[in-house]
């Protein structure tokens, strides 16, 4: 004879595999397939036309920074037509000419008897030291005067007319 407890567990199992094997395991997917393709079949919007990319050509490059001072430039002197103004191409250039004027920097003076020196930053680290006569800037200027908070430099530039004019310049010292 089966025990008792055998004959549950076959009772058991018997109904276990015969729910298993009369229902489809995949019913309700197979039914939510069919409901999405009884669904009416929606369109995709086109991509939105982009507007193709415009360059900007910056045509300020070589006017003055808008955040510098402003150059303080006295009235244009002409001289008188007998003298004509130019720049002297055969003497030898000196250091500070290769230097644009705003680049160079007033930082102090230095006074030895009757002369006195003024001594310009020139942007990248580097002190230099000038005295009446010697050139600075790229517009063939040269030093006129050297006061204790100043420089004042004379600046030779073209008229737009073929010719030169001499343009004053000063530099005043950074504190």
């Amino acid at each position: 004879m089966i025990r008792a407890s055998t004959r549950w567990g076959l009772v058991l199992l018997c109904l276990l595999l015969q729910g298993c094997g009369q229902e489809d395991p995949f019913a309700d997917l197979k039914a939510y397939v069919e409901e999405v393709r009884a669904k009416p079949k929606g369109t995709i919007e086109p991509l939105p036309k982009f507007k193709p990319y415009e360059s900007f050509a910056y045509s300020a490059a070589g006017m003055r920074s808008p955040f510098d001072r402003p150059i303080e430039i006295q009235a244009v002197q002409r001289r008188m037509e007998g003298e004509k103004v130019a720049p002297d191409t055969n003497r030898a250039k000196e250091f500070l000419e290769g230097f644009n004027i705003d680049a160079l920097v007033m930082v102090g003076t230095i006074a030895k008897t009757d002369q006195i020196w003024a001594l310009l930053s020139d942007g990248s680290g580097g002190i230099h030291r000038v005295t009446q006569g010697n050139h600075l800037g790229r517009n063939h200027g040269r030093v006129v005067a050297v006061h204790e908070n100043k420089i004042d430099v004379v600046e030779i530039v073209p008229d737009g007319q073929g010719g030169w004019v001499e343009r004053p310049r000063t530099l005043d010292m950074k504190e």
